[in-house]
């Protein structure tokens, strides 16, 4: 492959799942750990990426508030207009985080009342915006790399919790692995955020179905809708029609 083809792999990647890591990256590409830092380095320094410890992220969880470097952001704001149905007067509704979540805070009608609870800064700064919404920020350690909160602390408020409806974002969802992650801490919160809610609605944009991560969420039973960009009548879609409501 060549480095060009190399460079528009990782960016891809990045710009589905939001985080990369090198050791994964070696693999897939078939090079070196210290060539996929060295291409991490330079997109990089062309202002394309986040280089972390171990990996990269995307730059739109740096700068959410931003049009800029937002993938498929429309996509986003048409998933966030359809989860949006899910939610009544009076409910108590938790979220995580992403930039898919954002645009949800963004669209909740003014007239909405409803109690919030979030792992995201940035998503709880939008919901404050909405005069009818009593919104809680959960407390614990920020993650650097999803810009939400995890940990222990994060963990035992969500215990504490009896949401009516959660919305998560995924990584990656495959009928045979369910929702997987790259992070374990980011793992841990949303096992919790799934147990505290009576119904999950998973948001993910099309490219993301079909992919796996290392690390199991939950499995596809556990989730009672899910809700894309797609037509619920596409093609790639409908195999999951059989486990969870498409929405």
């Amino acid at each position: 492959m060549l480095k060009e083809e190399r460079l528009n792999y990782i960016i891809s990647q990045i710009n589905i799942h939001n985080k990369v890591l090198s050791a994964e990256l070696s693999l897939q590409l078939s090079v070196s750990e210290d060539t996929i830092r060295r291409d991490l380095n330079e997109l990089t320094e062309s202002g394309l990426i986040l280089k972390v410890h171990g990996g990269a992220i995307s730059r739109s969880f740096h700068s959410p508030f931003s049009d800029r470097g937002v993938f498929k952001k429309e996509a986003k704001k048409e998933i966030a207009r359809r989860a949006l149905g899910l939610i009544e007067d009076g409910m108590v509704v938790l979220v995580g985080g992403g930039t898919t979540m954002i645009e949800l805070a963004r669209m909740v009608p003014e007239q909405l009342h409803c109690t919030f609870f979030t792992i995201s800064p940035l998503v709880a700064l939008e919901l404050a915006e909405s005069p009818n919404l009593e919104v809680h920020l959960i407390a614990g350690k920020l993650s650097s790399n999803s810009q939400t909160l995890v940990g222990s602390q994060v963990i035992h408020q969500l215990s504490e919790i009896h949401a009516d409806l959660c919305f998560l974002g995924a990584n990656s969802v495959s009928i045979k692995d369910g929702i997987t992650d790259s992070d374990w801490e980011v793992v841990q919160v949303k096992k919790g955020m799934i147990k505290a809610a009576s119904e999950t609605a998973i948001l993910t944009i099309a490219e993301k179905l079909n992919s796996f991560q290392k690390m199991k969420v939950c499995g596809l039973s556990d989730i009672k809708y899910m809700i894309t960009d797609l037509d619920k009548k596409h093609e790639s879609f409908q195999q999951y029609s059989k486990k969870v409501k498409l929405i």
